[in-house]
């Protein structure tokens, strides 16, 4: 394993992090949004053993927050990682929509603490920041109760998680001497969010910047369409979709940590034999043309701009929003017009399809991407749905 310095914090952590929000669920479905449905529980055997695994092959950095798995992710974690505690960085997030006066700061990061059996978090994060929520909890004196949690010990640094438009970055970032902040980054998102000009932003500014969504919720290690696999082909070295996703990460010092959901075991042990190859300069100029082909080949295709991060959940009427949105766009970005017409109509739950929505709007008010979801849905059933 290798690792970097996490920014101004003096600690080094693990090139490839642990996240545990799409934990092997019970059941032993391979679909990933299944692990966010309030009905599966984590397979904590399996779970377990990953943990285990990750641990003894040098990952050090382990996340989750108060949402994840409908808050089994914390209490979970918090069991599996007690005996070597003092060994990891253990990181959980603020829910700052849950929030409405200043008790509530102390409260909900007291109860986290319950949950993970801990004393303190190593890292702690405002979780999803939007201008919206920022300017709520700003307003609210969340830098104050940061400090204070920092100075009585229960937790070492601080930071935030993101998603919105590069301005509202910028404007977080200068607010305060953050320790370390969380990005969605890939190659496809490159001007995307924060972006590759608030990765550089924020590094320059001493912050340890950690990536979220290195495969954009697993859509780059999938199959991909024949026009990306030719541009794969033309590299001397050949790697598979997953290895040129990460190594793309790695290849540039400012990303101190790619945060990887894992699912198996299979996914874990392939992520961390890729994290033993990382290092700056380890693409040729001729590669990164080649991913930046690859790149407009994917964008040109998609349709919908969902990462599957499952903030748009539960839904009130029972739709796996995630799972309708991620068929859609497997039609287009995948030429699967067969497959994703039979797993809307044989394999999604009749009741989590499209066509229960009820247009309430209460996904759209917590989509990071700020897509139309009620718009998007009535699409996904119009293309997919059954028309005998």
């Amino acid at each position: 394993m290798k690792y970097r310095e996490l920014g101004r914090t003096g600690k080094k952590v693990s090139v490839l992090g642990f996240g545990c929000m799409r934990l092997p669920i019970l059941g032993g479905s391979d679909n990933p949004y299944d692990t966010l449905n309030p009905e599966k529980f984590i397979d904590e055997e399996k779970a377990g053993e990953m943990i285990r695994y990750a641990f003894e092959n040098g990952i050090n950095y382990f996340d989750t927050a108060y949402r994840y798995h409908t808050g089994q992710s914390e209490v979970f974690l918090g069991r599996a990682l007690r005996p070597i505690r003092d060994k990891v960085l253990l990181a959980s997030k603020l829910p700052v929509w849950m929030v409405e006066s200043p008790d509530d700061f102390d409260r909900i990061l007291d109860e986290q603490l319950a949950r993970l059996s801990t004393d303190y978090l190593d890292v702690y994060l405002l979780h999803g920041l939007s201008g919206k929520h920022w300017e709520k909890v700003r307003d609210l004196g969340v830098m104050g109760f940061l400090e204070r949690a920092r100075a009585d010990g229960r937790i070492r640094h601080h930071g935030f998680s993101f998603h919105d438009r590069p301005e509202v970055f910028r404007e977080i970032v200068e607010y305060a001497p953050w320790d370390v902040c969380l990005i969605q980054y890939n190659y496809l998102d490159v001007e995307f969010q924060a972006g590759r000009s608030g990765l550089e932003y924020a590094s320059e500014k001493g912050i340890g910047v950690m990536v979220m969504e290195p495969l954009r919720g697993g859509k780059l290690a999938g199959r991909a369409p024949a026009a990306v696999m030719e541009e794969w082909a033309k590299t001397i070295i050949r790697r598979s979709p997953v290895e040129w996703a990460f190594l793309w990460l790695w290849d540039q010092p400012q990303v101190c940590m790619a945060l990887s959901g894992m699912s198996s075991m299979d996914q874990l042990e392939e992520n961390i034999r890729i994290a033993g190859e990382a290092g700056t300069g380890i693409l040729r100029k001729e590669d990164k043309d080649i991913i930046s082909r690859v790149r407009e080949i994917y964008l040109s295709r998609s349709k919908i701009g969902c990462t599957g991060c499952g903030y748009c959940l539960p839904c009130p009427s029972g739709v796996n929003i995630p799972w309708n949105l991620s068929l859609y766009n497997n039609l287009f970005m995948f030429d699967e017009e067969e497959l994703s017409t039979m797993i809307y109509n044989h394999i999604l739950p009749p009741g989590e399809r499209a066509l229960n929505c009820v247009e309430c709007g209460r996904c759209e008010t917590l989509c990071p991407q700020k897509i139309p979801i009620i718009r998007e849905l009535k699409n996904v059933e119009k293309t997919l749905g059954r028309k005998d």
